[in-house]
C-alpha cells in the first residue's frame, strides 16, 4: 500500500458519502477501541492500484518446442491463459545462464540461458505481455555469482585479474569470521586460498564494496530494463554484506545494505524511473521497513504468510487485519508513505499451499479469498491456482505445470523433472479445472475479478471490524471515495455476523455485492455465510 497520512486520509473519509462514524473525530474513534485496533476511518488511505503478479519457473511452466524443458516463447503462448485468470504481472525466475536447473548462480547477466531461448524471445515475450496489460518483473540474484562466471574464474586463477577484488579471496588460513549467516562455514577453499560463498561454493558471494562491481550491477539493472523489464525481484537482498550470523543483525550491517540498494535504486531511475521493485528479505517487518526508504517498493510479506495458512488450516480468524495495520504503520514511516505491501501464501522455496493445506480444497479456497482480498501486489506461485501440490526438496515444489488431464500431457507439457506430489492431473490440471465451475482454478478466476471489477478492494487499505465469532474473520477495504466489508466464513459449518454496526446509521440498508456461494444472505444487519464462503457487503 502507499500512505497518505492519517490526518488527509481520515478528513476525507469523514466528509465523504459512506464515512464510518458521521460526527466523531478520529481521535475519540481510536480511544473508543479498547483493544487499540484503528477504525476505518482513521486508516491511511491507498490510492496506488495493486497488481496480482504470478511467479513462474520458466522450466515448469509450458514447453514450446518439445524438448521437455519450459521456455520464454513457452511463457508468450501462455500468456492468454494467464490473461483469463486475472493476473496483471508475472515474476520470472531466473532466466540468465547458468549451470543449475534453477539459475540462481548467473554466468552471464546479459544473455538468456540457452534452455529458455534468446534475447530475442524475452523482447517478444515483453512485448505480447504489455499488448495484454500484464507487466513482467524478473529475478535479479546480484549477491552471488556462480563459481563458473568468467569474472570467478579469473578471479580466482590471475592474481594480477582487474575481477580479483571482485569477491572476496582470502589467504587458507586468514582468519576470518566462519559462522555462516545461513549455517555453516560459508569460506570454500581453493588451493591455498578460500573464497566467500555464503549459500555453497557454487555461489561465490560479489564484493560489493569494489566500486567497479557496484557500477556494474547497476548497468546489468538498467540493459534489462531497456529491454522493457518492468521490474525486478531482488534475490537475497539482507545478505549483500549479511554473511555472518554474528553480524547480520547488527545495525552497520544493516545501514550497508540498505545503502547499496538505495545507491542501485538512484543508479537505475535515469533508465526507468518507476520500475517496480521487490525484495527478498526473509525477515520480521521491523527489519523490512528501513529497506522501504527508497530502496524497494515492496518485500515480500513472510508473516502474513504464515498467518493466512494457519487461518485457513485451523479454521481460526488469523486477525490479519490488525496484523497489516501495525506492520503499514511501521512502513509508512520508514518510505514515507511510498511502498505497497506485497502478500504470498506460497513460494519456490517452500512447500506448497496444498501440501500445507493438507489437500483441502476447501481450505484452498478459503486461503486465496484471504490472499485475493488483502490491499497491495499479491503474488501467487506457479500451479497454486490447480492446487498444486509440493513438499521440499526444492525440485519437487518447482515439478512442471500439470496442462493436461492426461498422464504424461500433451503440446506443451514440460517434463524435466518427475511429479512425485501431483499423480491425478485427471483432478488437478489446468485442463480438468478449467472444465469444473467449482474447482478451486475457477474459485481464483472468481477473486480475481473481484478485484478487477472493484476498485476498492484491488487499490485500498485495510481496517479492522471486530465481531467476535472466531470462525469468521472480517474487515474493511478503503478507498478516499468508499469502503467496503470482507466477512469470511473459515470452518465447515454456516456462520451468522451481526453487521448491526458495521455501518452508519441512516446509510440505507448494506448489501451483499459479491459473494463466492449463492446461499449467502444479508436481512436486517444479519449476514449468513454459508461454509468456507466469503461476502462482500457495501
Amino acid at each position: 500500500m502507499r500512505g497518505a497520512g492519517w490526518a488527509a486520509a481520515a478528513a476525507l473519509l469523514l466528509g465523504t458519502m459512506g464515512c464510518f462514524s458521521a460526527g466523531r473525530h478520529v481521535e475519540e474513534q481510536i480511544a473508543a477501541g479498547s483493544t487499540g485496533k484503528k477504525t476505518a476511518s482513521a486508516v491511511q488511505v491507498d490510492e496506488q492500484p495493486g497488481t496480482v503478479y504470478y511467479e513462474i519457473f520458466v522450466r515448469s511452466f509450458y514447453d514450446s518446442n518439445g524438448d521437455g524443458i519450459g521456455d520464454l516463447n513457452g511463457v508468450t503462448a501462455k500468456l492468454d491463459y494467464l490473461k483469463e485468470l486475472g493476473v496483471g504481472g508475472i515474476w520470472l525466475m531466473p532466466i540468465n545462464p547458468s549451470p543449475s536447473y534453477h539459475g540462481y548462480d548467473v554466468t552471464d547477466y546479459y544473455g538468456v540461458n540457452k534452455d529458455y531461448g534468446t534475447l530475442g524471445d524475452m523482447q517478444k515475450l515483453l512485448g505480447e505481455a504489455h499488448k495484454r496489460g500484464i507487466k513482467v518483473i524478473m529475478d535479479l540474484v546480484l549477491n552471488h555469482t556462480s563459481s563458473e562466471h568468467p569474472w570467478f574464474k579469473a578471479a580466482l586463477t590471475d592474481p594480477n585479474s582487474k575481477y580479483r577484488s571482485w569477491y572476496h579471496i582470502e589467504q587458507k588460513d586468514a582468519q576470518v569470521p566462519s559462522d555462516g549467516a545461513v549455517g555453516g562455514d560459508p569460506w570454500h577453499p581453493h588451493g591455498s586460498e578460500k573464497y566467500l560463498g555464503v549459500f555453497w561454493e557454487g555461489m561465490p558471494d560479489l564484493n560489493l564494496d569494489e566500486p567497479a562491481v557496484r557500477g556494474e550491477l547497476i548497468r546489468i539493472g538498467s540493459f534489462w530494463l531497456e529491454q522493457g523489464v518492468d521490474g525486478f525481484r531482488m534475490d537475497a537482498a539482507k545478505h549483500i554484506y549479511g554473511d555472518f550470523a554474528s553480524t547480520i543483525d547488527t545495525d552497520a550491517v544493516k545501514a550497508r545494505n540498505l545503502k547499496w540498494w538505495q545507491d542501485f535504486r538512484a543508479g537505475i531511475s535515469g533508465t526507468k524511473k518507476n520500475a517496480y521493485i521487490i525484495g527478498e528479505v526473509w525477515d520480521s517487518p521491523a527489519v523490512i521497513a528501513p529497506y522501504l526508504d527508497k530502496a524497494f517498493d515492496s518485500a515480500f510479506n513472510f508473516d502474513a504468510a504464515k498467518k493466512l495458512l494457519a487461518g485457513a488450516a485451523q479454521e481460526q480468524n488469523p486477525d490479519i487485519a490488525f496484523t497489516l495495520q501495525r506492520i503499514y504503520d511501521m512502513y509508512d514511516k520508514s518510505s514515507g508513505g511510498a511502498f505497497l505491501d506485497a502478500p504470498f501464501l506460497s513460494n519456490h522455496d517452500q512447500n506448497r499451499t496444498m501440501s500445507e493445506l493438507d489437500g483441502s480444497v476447501d481450505h484452498a479456497k478459503m486461503a486465496a479469498a484471504l490472499l485475493l482480498t488483502l490491499p497491495g501486489n499479491p503474488f501467487i506461485y506457479y500451479g497454486e491456482e490447480l492446487g498444486m501440490k509440493g513438499m521440499k526438496p526444492d525440485e519437487s515444489i518447482r515439478a512442471p505445470f500439470p496442462w493436461y488431464r492426461t498422464a504424461g500431457g500433451g503440446e506443451g507439457q514440460t517434463s524435466w523433472e518427475t511429479d512425485l506430489y501431483n499423480p491425478t492431473p485427471d483432478k488437478v490440471s489446468a485442463e480438468a479445472e478449467e472444465a469444473d465451475p467449482n474447482s478451486l482454478l475457477a474459485r481464483y478466476k472468481q477473486l480475481l475479478a473481484w478485484r478487477s471489477q472493484l476498485p476498492v478492494l484491488r487499490d485500498g487499505t485495510i481496517a479492522d471490524f471486530e465481531q467476535g465469532n472466531p470462525a469468521v474473520a472480517a474487515y474493511y477495504r478503503v478507498t478516499k471515495a468508499e469502503r467496503m466489508l470482507v466477512v469470511h466464513n473459515l470452518s465447515g459449518q454456516k456462520q451468522t455476523v451481526d453487521l448491526t454496526q458495521a455501518f452508519e446509521a441512516g446509510r440505507g440498508a448494506a448489501a451483499i455485492v459479491r459473494a463466492t456461494d449463492d446461499g449467502a444472505s444479508l436481512k436486517s444487519g444479519s449476514l449468513k455465510l454459508p461454509p468456507y464462503g466469503t461476502a462482500l457487503v457495501q
